[in-house]
């Protein structure tokens, strides 16, 4: 299912909450439908704004990362979905190929592609759910600001809602200079 439509609206914590926990429950349904590994993707959009023209490009842009990648390993897609939503948009592939293997590749796309950093590629595994940075021996997430673990900082508020928001445009306007 495909809705698209920009709405520049703040979006509350209690809609992101509920939009966290229907993705939770699609992420379940999909996990008992196919029995196979999932990849999920949501951006990166602090502050209250979620969804803009620009993050819809963004996350047109990856979506065709997704999709290319996923092709050019020849690993077969069960299923795919894209939702439009208020609250920021989201995908979710079913993927015939091990969990570690997909956090692994997926990793790597967030830290070297230049948009990367606005992306956030989950993988759930069927039978151990959620596959994450640490037990692949990954380092966390970092600061979109000052490069220390993302965590930490978003957890001490060690920076501004503007500072961030500010790293995230620079990344934005980096890509729309070069392409």
């Amino acid at each position: 299912m495909v809705t698209r439509g920009t709405i520049r609206t703040a979006v509350s914590l209690e809609a992101m909450l509920l939009a966290k926990e229907k993705r939770a429950q699609r992420q379940t349904e999909w996990s008992d439908r196919y029995s196979r590994p999932l990849i999920s993707l949501t951006l990166v959009t602090p502050g209250p704004l979620k969804t803009s023209a620009r993050y819809e490009n963004i996350m047109g842009v990856a979506l065709q990362v997704c999709d290319q990648w996923l092709r050019s390993h020849g690993w077969p897609v069960i299923a795919r979905e894209v939702n439009w939503l208020p609250t920021g948009p989201e995908a979710l592939w079913c993927v015939d190929h091990p969990a570690p293997e997909l956090k692994a590749q997926l990793i790597e796309t967030e830290q070297t592609h230049p948009l990367g950093r606005l992306w956030d590629f989950d993988v759930i595994c069927p039978v151990a759910g959620p596959v994450g940075r640490q037990s692949l021996n990954r380092h966390s997430r970092r600061c979109l600001v000052c490069n220390e673990p993302a965590a930490c900082c978003s957890r001490s508020q060690c920076h501004s809602r503007a500072e961030v928001l500010a790293s995230v445009e620079k990344i934005i306007n980096d890509w729309f200079t070069r392409n």
